[in-house]
């Protein structure tokens, strides 16, 4: 089960379930992201929907009233039966955030609800418009699917894909029944179908679990090294910011979950010792439990690292939202002592005004921007200060007689002062006490 651009399935239309719980700007902000989704899969969105609601839970989540006005909306394929004569309008709530296109009555193909349905209200509503219908979770995970490029990212996402499938399969298998050779035959299909899908979950835990002591490896021959992760929203431009203060070619690009593989470079300029930046999965409001977890080994560069980066897109207006939406999952992975700095980015889409007022709201903040190279300097300048922090100074003496010993120093240590006496150096350093105690025990050994 997957979703595709068809040139068939192009239009979507979208639809707001507001419930006691779940209503006002929160609804209007969320439909506006479902529609950022939909797009970054190629869909065009024609208009939206919404009704209000007692919960989610409703065996056909929509009232018969609703369902007839979309089923008019989408063409009158479905069992809907339309006795009415007036005209409705795709633009039930409209959000500038979409866009807008004048295109003919009825002519949405692919309804998209900005919640979770369950399987049996996905084939419900399935049958009573006549068109694909999907729910956030499902277009959240394609868009995953498309963009993961790494092995370790693949597997993931497949296995959330699959948990995602799973419970399907039985809406799936009722509508073929018939054309099946007797009930028997469909059963046995369907038991079948369990079985694969269950044997490939199997294969693929195993497989990450593999691909994750590697990670876990590398992870550890890293932390001796100060560690920066940059975290934060989708489309905050963390690639970007990566991108400016690692001088790396890391690909940005202005669209929901560009990046879901994490990418470990060097702090450029380069420092002694080297200083290590993550740019790790953006996260998303309502993002589904299965990726959350399936992300975890991910994320786990964030638990690791010395520095966290919040990096917000300042010019959104609802950026706030956003960060206690990475203040949530990061409390599911774990994260909560390591040092922080909300960075404000993406400044040069922001007046003077309204910079200072951000700076008046978040004193602790940094106002940044990735294409300005002053604000690049300034966040370089900060990160190298807080590793320094974690550093002691000690005074190493080096014996000429002792070899290759003056070159690691200089490769993993910040060297303050050098003074050549008779038969040694003496090497004023700064490094980590980590780096230090295995240096002494070599030159002990040595």
């Amino acid at each position: 089960m997957q979703l595709t651009a068809k040139a068939s399935l192009n239009h979507a239309l979208l639809i707001s379930i507001c419930t006691p719980q779940f209503k006002g700007d929160e609804a209007t902000e969320s439909l506006a992201e479902l529609a950022r989704l939909v797009t970054t899969l190629g869909f065009k969105v024609v208009g939206t929907q919404s009704q209000k609601q007692s919960s989610t839970q409703k065996v056909n989540v929509l009232g018969e009233g609703k369902l007839i006005e979309i089923a008019r909306l989408t063409g009158n394929k479905g069992e809907v039966e339309d006795d009415s004569e007036g005209e409705y309008s795709l633009d039930d709530m409209p959000l500038s955030e979409i866009p807008s296109e004048d295109l003919p009555f009825a002519c949405a193909d692919v309804v998209v609800f900005d919640c979770d349905l369950t399987p049996s209200q996905l084939r419900n509503v399935e049958n009573q418009l006549g068109v694909e219908v999907f729910d956030r979770t499902g277009i959240i995970i394609e868009i995953f699917s498309r963009h993961a490029r790494t092995k370790t990212a693949k597997l993931q996402v497949e296995i959330a894909r699959l948990n995602y499938v799973a419970p399907r399969l039985r809406e799936t298998s009722c509508g073929d029944r018939e054309r099946q050779m007797g009930k028997g035959a469909g059963e046995t299909t369907l038991e079948l179908n369990r079985r694969k899908v269950r044997d490939q979950l199997a294969d693929l835990k195993r497989e990450l679990v593999n691909v994750q002591d590697e990670m876990q490896g590398r992870r550890t021959q890293r932390s001796d090294l100060f560690c920066v992760a940059l975290i934060g929203y989708t489309n905050a431009g963390k690639s970007s910011m990566m991108r400016a203060i690692t001088g790396s070619d890391v690909v940005g690009e202005n669209k929901l979950f560009a990046t879901l593989d994490t990418t470990v470079r060097a702090l450029y300029p380069t420092t002694q010792p080297r200083i290590l930046v993550s740019d790790t999965v953006g996260f998303i409001k309502k993002l589904p439990h299965d990726l959350v977890a399936s992300f975890h080994s991910t994320l786990a560069e964030a638990h690791d690292a010395s520095l966290l980066l919040y990096v917000v897109d300042a010019s959104d207006p609802s950026f706030r939202t956003q960060l206690e939406v990475v203040h949530e999952v990061l409390g599911e992975v774990g994260v909560e002592e390591s040092k922080k700095l909300l960075v404000l980015n993406k400044s040069d889409k922001l007046s003077i005004e309204q910079q200072q007022a951000l700076m008046t709201e978040f004193p602790d903040a940094m106002m940044t921007s990735a294409l300005n190279p002053n604000d690049v300097s300034k966040l370089h300048q900060y990160i190298v200060e807080v590793s320094q922090q974690e550093m002691i100074e000690d005074e190493i003496i080096v014996p000429y007689t002792t070899k290759g010993i003056i070159g690691e120093i200089r490769s993993t240590m910040s060297v303050t002062k050098e003074e050549y006496e008779y038969d040694h150096v003496k090497l004023t350093v700064r490094a980590n006490a980590i780096d230090l105690e295995k240096l002494k025990k070599r030159m002990l050994s040595s």
